[in-house]
């Protein structure tokens, strides 16, 4: 059954944090690319909250959103690389509203150990990476939106510096064997030398000091300004039903959140959604590499989002 989510404000917060204690923790099932900034976003909210308890789940952004569509576990928050993934597998049955809270951009990550790390930027990179011995990898573009968005980067190359047949050559160089269910499980590969370059979010190389080749503007997907150039990319996914299949195209990329109706805690999941969207939220993920959108915006079922969020957030122009 769906549920309003409506809040009256602190002391609310003081009912449902007392009342937490014999329901259980704040479900939150978040993206891998989001493993760092949740982690300091709860530390920070339960410096003001300390009677309130987390349950943080790490993952792909598609696995998980079908937490909640296909094994039914209930959470209070589902946060994702890709708003679309929420607006595509929760709402509406699922969840009555999505917000774009966060922006990224595409990155080549790499350690000093990497095969031609003294040599490797922003023109070349792709010769680089097809150079014999070099081993490069992404993450499952059927869990994760990294994994899709780097097959995206590898399309637009091709367009933009004009080599034929290039997506497919990237493609045939990289085997599954190359391949990891959320992109950071990449960065150990990084890290013990096992691969040499993952395609990963911005975000996550400056969170764990790897060096990285910034990407030029029209492949990154980092600028709303070339939105038509990136949608010329289109990417076959997993569908919402087994057997089935969906097609991405390219876009600036956007994080989303939601809180599904099936949440145990809505009125105090709203209240962390204000903390995320508040000025020590943005700062958090700003310091994470994380751009937030200010003011993040409702990009379906504004009429579903709590009252007390909407001064914090924008309806979609």
């Amino acid at each position: 059954m769906r549920r309003k989510l409506v809040f009256g404000g602190a002391l609310v917060l003081a009912l449902v944090s007392l009342a937490q204690a014999a329901s259980g923790p704040l479900v939150i099932f978040h993206a891998g690319s989001l493993t760092v900034p949740a982690r300091k976003l709860v530390q920070a909210f339960q410096a003001r909250h300390p009677d309130v308890s987390f349950a943080t789940e790490s993952s792909g952004s598609a696995i998980a959103a079908r937490k909640v569509s296909e094994l039914h576990r209930e959470a209070d928050l589902v946060l994702s690389a890709d708003y679309q993934v929420i607006e595509r597998l929760l709402v509406p049955e699922f969840a009555g509203f999505c917000i774009q809270f966060a922006r990224n951009e595409m990155v080549i990550a790499y350690t000093d150990r990497s095969l031609h790390a003294d040599q490797i930027g922003p023109d070349n990179w792709y010769g680089i990476l097809l150079r014999d011995g070099v081993i490069y990898g992404h993450s499952d573009p059927d869990a994760d939106p990294c994994g899709y968005r780097a097959l995206m980067v590898w399309q637009l190359a091709e367009l933009y510096y004009g080599v034929p047949g290039l997506y497919e050559e990237l493609s045939a160089h990289c085997p599954p064997e190359n391949t990891r269910p959320k992109a950071v499980e990449l960065i150990a590969l990084l890290q013990s030398g096992d691969m040499d370059y993952a395609f990963e979010y911005r975000s996550v190389a400056v969170q764990h000091g790897l060096r990285f080749v910034e990407l030029p503007p029209e492949l990154n997907l980092g600028h709303p300004a070339y939105a038509d150039f990136y949608a010329q990319a289109k990417v076959e996914i997993a569908g919402k039903a087994p057997g089935e299949t969906m097609e991405v195209r390219g876009a600036p990329i956007v994080y989303g959140l939601t809180i599904p109706y099936c949440a145990p805690h809505p009125e105090l999941a709203a209240q962390f959604v204000a903390f995320i969207l508040g000025p020590e939220g943005r700062r958090i993920l700003e310091e994470c590499g994380q751009p937030p959108l200010v003011p993040a915006v409702v990009s379906t079922g504004w009429e579903e989002v709590p009252p007390a969020l909407r001064g914090l957030v924008a309806p979609k122009g």
